[in-house]
């Protein structure tokens, strides 16, 4: 009889779908610049040697961050096989009630800076609330509530920045946060551990409050009662009712959660960048966290790479246009990403299929498989 679980079976499978995405739209954006005559060796190495320079690698960081809330904010949703793409609206209209709330009171430092990161997830968790209602109690599918309620978002906040938070003010934008409320700097804790920064390189606070935040997230995933019937509820929905575990219920929660980490994927740049919410605000990385959460595996500890390699990228294509090579391949790239880890995903999973049913036959234990739809 064979064992359920061959020695180096789960981490291969694991790996395999990201890798073969990474190869896929490497190769593909290989193509590409070929295609417009550009060297993809080049521009490979031109990119590798811009984004390995300390500053650079700070910036990515700093941006890894955003992506991580946001890709953590998709993969909650992706447990119970619920597709949350309105991150990009719930994050956007949270940092403009978060703006405005900043400016509305004084408080002390600490205490100021809590109120703001709670008015922000507690605005992302309030607009996903809506697709969870619409999805309990009128069978609207989250995909296409989500979708819509993102250009539902970009229309309110752009009547509430012109009626009532940035009202009569000349730069179109809220307006700016007090010190007490931005978040800190890790310049200083650097120092003390040895670590000096380039010149002009700053390392945000939402990174360091990026790993609080996952670990969190891990511990409340794998060690709590919510965690367990998050998974039952994605793994077999059927089997999770029957064992008196509220399918509504669930939904309900796990959207507001999803929404209320989505809250904070603006606060890196509200609270460390712009001290202000205006139409300029950066927007686009909800729905960069979507291919995020999916290269890795809904795992936060995937989550944290894939946001890591997302935040290169960005910083690398910097060069590109200096050098004279479209920076468009960059985007090119992570387009290609997003689709070819959906197709990685599949085939991964159907040879688990096919390997579970092959120890079916044989007489042995089927292994566990992870859920989610993009497990």
């Amino acid at each position: 009889m064979r064992p359920a679980r061959t020695p180096g079976w789960g981490v291969a499978s694991t790996l395999a779908a990201p890798a073969l995405a990474l190869l896929i739209a490497l190769t593909v954006s290989t193509a590409v610049l070929a295609a417009v005559g550009a060297s993809p060796s080049r521009t490979y190495l031109t990119m590798l040697e811009f984004g390995v320079r300390p500053d650079s690698l700070v910036s990515a960081v700093n941006r890894s961050a955003i992506y991580f809330f946001a890709g953590l904010a998709v993969a909650v949703s992706f447990r119970m096989n619920l597709f949350n793409i309105g991150v990009e609206g719930q994050y956007r209209f949270a940092a403009l009630l978060a703006a405005a709330a900043g400016t509305s009171f004084d408080l002390p430092g600490p205490l100021h800076l809590a109120v703001v990161c709670l008015v922000a997830v507690l605005a992302g968790a309030l607009w996903a609330g809506i697709a969870a209602v619409l999805k309990t109690w009128r069978g609207v599918s989250e995909v296409l509530s989500t979708l819509l309620l993102n250009y539902v978002a970009t229309a309110v906040i752009a009547f509430l920045l012109a009626e009532v938070f940035a009202a009569g003010s000349a730069t179109g934008s809220t307006p700016e946060l007090p010190p007490s409320a931005r978040l800190p700097e890790l310049d200083g804790l650097l120092a003390l551990c040895g670590v000096s920064l380039p010149a002009g390189a700053h390392l945000g606070g939402a990174v360091l409050g990026a790993v609080v935040l996952g670990v969190a997230v891990h511990l409340v995933l794998t060690r709590t009662l919510y965690g367990y019937d998050l998974r039952m509820s994605g793994l077999n929905p059927a089997a999770a009712h029957a064992h008196g575990i509220d399918p509504r219920r669930m939904i309900i929660i796990t959207m507001l959660v999803s929404g209320g980490l989505a809250g904070l994927a603006g606060l890196p740049d509200l609270l460390g960048n712009t001290y202000r919410y205006g139409v300029d605000f950066p927007s686009g990385a909800g729905f960069t966290g979507i291919a995020v959460a999916l290269l890795g595996r809904n795992s936060p500890l995937g989550i944290a790479l894939s946001a890591l390699l997302f935040g290169f990228l960005e910083r690398s294509a910097l060069i590109l246009d200096i050098e004279g090579i479209p920076k468009e391949i960059v985007t090119i790239m992570q387009g290609v990403i997003v689709i070819s880890v959906v197709v990685a995903h599949e085939l991964a999973r159907r040879m688990d299929r096919r390997r579970t049913a092959r120890l079916v036959r044989e007489g042995a234990p089927a292994p566990a498989t992870p859920a989610g739809p993009a497990a």
